[in-house]
């Protein structure tokens, strides 16, 4: 299949390179020209100067900051649109601008499903990553083949929106897990235990999460905080999913509380700082570092 793909980083990038190793046509389009002529001289996509180069495309993917960017993007296409595209955001989005932006293109006869991605740089890399989809049924079969060249559990949630929503209460369920890590392991670095140890024993326990197992051992104990996914970015993610939580009439303390907590966080540690950085916010309110 011919396929265009929007925005090239740390996880667009990777993923563009897997569709064309699964043998697909890809035409690659970011802002920063020099960035899309090095993909397309690595993996042998086709860099594309000029947004409307990207409408002979069969599929558009964006994978973008937020859903702002895939709007705008989506509106610049519109006129040169041909009937029957579809359109696939991988953008951790939100449901409402999903909805709305499904209806723009369906002016043009365009498809929409949204397909936010979970599973990190390294599930982008190996082509390992969880999707969630949203949208019709029958879009999501022709879309089946180039989901299997990005993920290896691939989910069908429902209708336009649904994806996003997903995603969204799942990056706060992670926000929220990580700063719950932060407060119980400095406690019981006060009470005399070493941290790698006590997750030696939660992370066998009913009290592991993908934080105490993966985020603090790889990023945290050793102050590494490698930038892979932005802070401001996870506080925009936990905005969205407190939107999902007040339009189904939930009462949702926890979800409030992580909101505050992490535009704090961004506002304080700064919204391009990775996202584990915000376990510095507990360590600033209690005066020590977990380590």
């Amino acid at each position: 299949m011919k396929v265009g793909w929007i925005g090239l980083g740390a996880m667009g990038w990777p993923m563009a390179k897997n569709l064309r190793r699964a043998g697909h046509e890809v035409l690659v389009y970011t802002r920063t020209r020099e960035k899309a002529k090095a993909h397309a001289e690595a993996f042998g996509t086709r860099a594309v100067e000029e947004l409307e180069g990207l409408a002979e495309a069969e599929a558009i993917f964006t994978c973008l900051p937020t859903s702002n960017e895939v709007e705008e993007v989506a509106r610049a296409l519109l006129p040169h649109l041909r009937p029957g595209t579809l359109w696939i955001d991988c953008t951790s989005g939100d449901p409402a601008a999903s909805r709305r932006i499904a209806a723009l293109l369906a002016e043009a006869g365009a498809r929409f499903l949204d397909a936010p991605v979970s599973g990190g740089t390294a599930g982008a890399e190996a082509g390992t990553l969880a999707i969630m989809v949203g949208g019709d049924a029958a879009d999501f079969e022709r879309a089946r083949p180039l989901f299997e060249a990005l993920g290896k559990t691939i989910v069908h949630l429902g209708p336009v929106g649904a994806g996003h929503a997903t995603k969204a209460v799942n990056n706060t369920l992670l926000a929220t897990a990580l700063l719950a890590a932060a407060e119980g392991l400095l406690a019981l670095k006060r009470a005399g235990v070493a941290p790698e140890k006590a997750l030696e024993v939660i992370n066998q326990s009913s009290g592991r999460s993908f934080a105490t197992e993966v985020l603090f051992p790889e990023r945290v104990l050793d102050r590494s905080f490698p930038l892979t996914f932005k802070l401001g970015l996870l506080a925009k993610d936990v905005r969205i999913g407190n939107r999902v939580v007040e339009d189904a009439d939930v009462p949702s303390p926890l979800f409030h509380l992580t909101r505050e907590l992490y535009q704090a966080a961004a506002r304080t540690i700064g919204e391009d700082a990775d996202h584990t950085e915000a376990v510095k916010l507990v360590e600033s309110l209690a005066g020590e570092e977990i380590r």
